[in-house]
């Protein structure tokens, strides 16, 4: 097991990794900032919702290629930890108060600039465990001890520790689960991606795949189906290309099997760019010269996506 992150003192979440004998990575993270407050409050429920961010190293990038036997491992584990639809039904907690919650991961993500496989790992875990969990415990459910500081020490150290015991538990040490990046390194290689053209569909489809994290009626669908579902967008957008026979293949999924999917994308990008939601982090982190600005790109206030998102808007 390697050294644990930020210089802790016990072995924790950050040495877990989601690939065996992983080294633990710990540069990812700049220095601590007690001064830190998200932009964005847990009003609708109070500062006691405060976090347990899992500390998910990243892989080297790109990953090696992938067999199509460890591609169906991947797809078997996925099905194995899926998310039943619509799980919040006549719980405490709401699909708001997640969207606010995750609104806020974002934002300490891109601040810590942690890596990008830690936001979606963290992601899956918290659905998983959500269970159910009261209202109370919702964002105790993200931030490392020593990230006790970002909700202003809502919770001590100890709280949180323990509350990282019980997500452990509940998911029986199980945290290697796939994830939407890994499927979709996976497909642009299939694509050939190498051009500048093709990083651009890579980073769209990125962006895209990032939306769906808030988007509480997509938490049932396969990290598989998210990434080939965003770069079959993706690549509809900006150079009009179909779904091919080798992505159907390498994917699985056809072009039929991904419409659905690709209208609730659309949808989110709707939502976003025409202010129907508050929770505008993801838009935001993506808005930056880094990201290539890709959430202002003309493209995604096409006719096409529009199209595409009004059946579901028309009746959310």
């Amino acid at each position: 097991m390697g050294k644990a992150v930020v210089g802790l003192r016990r072995a924790a979440l950050g040495e877990i990794t989601n690939f065996k004998a992983a080294a633990v990575n710990t540069k990812k993270m700049g220095p601590a900032k007690a001064s830190f407050k998200p932009s964005v409050k847990a009003s609708i429920a109070p500062r006691a919702m405060a976090v347990v961010l899992l500390m998910a190293p990243a892989p080297a990038d790109p990953l090696p290629t992938v067999s199509e036997e460890s591609a169906d491992v991947s797809m078997k584990e996925a099905v194995e930890q899926a998310v039943r639809p619509d799980y919040m039904q006549h719980y405490e907690i709401t699909e708001c108060m997640r969207a606010l919650l995750l609104d806020w991961l974002v934002q300490v993500h891109s601040r810590f600039q942690l890596p990008q496989e830690t936001l979606y790992l963290t992601v899956a875990v918290m659905d998983r465990f959500l269970q159910p969990v009261s209202r109370r415990k919702l964002q105790l459910v993200g931030v490392m001890a020593d990230f006790a500081y970002i909700t202003d020490n809502a919770f001590t150290k100890a709280q949180i520790l323990v509350m990282e015991q019980l997500i452990l538990r509940a998911l029986n040490f199980e945290l290697g689960h796939p994830l939407p990046l890994h499927f979709l390194r996976q497909a642009s290689k299939v694509s050939n991606m190498s051009h500048c053209s093709d990083v651009e569909r890579h980073t769209l489809a990125k962006y895209l795949m990032e939306l769906t994290l808030l988007d509480y009626n997509m938490v049932h669908y396969r990290p598989s189906e998210i990434a080939a579902a965003s770069l079959a967008l993706s690549q509809m957008l900006l150079v009009a290309l179909p779904w091919s026979p080798q992505q159907q293949h390498y994917s699985t999924y056809d072009a039929a099997h991904l419409k659905s999917i690709m209208q609730h994308i659309a949808k989110n990008i709707v939502m976003v760019n025409e202010g129907k939601t508050k929770f505008q982090a993801v838009k935001n982190k993506y808005s930056s010269s880094k990201l290539m600005k890709i959430s202002l790109i003309p493209q995604l206030n096409s006719s096409i996506v529009k199209t595409m998102a009004a059946a579901l808007l028309s009746n959310p």
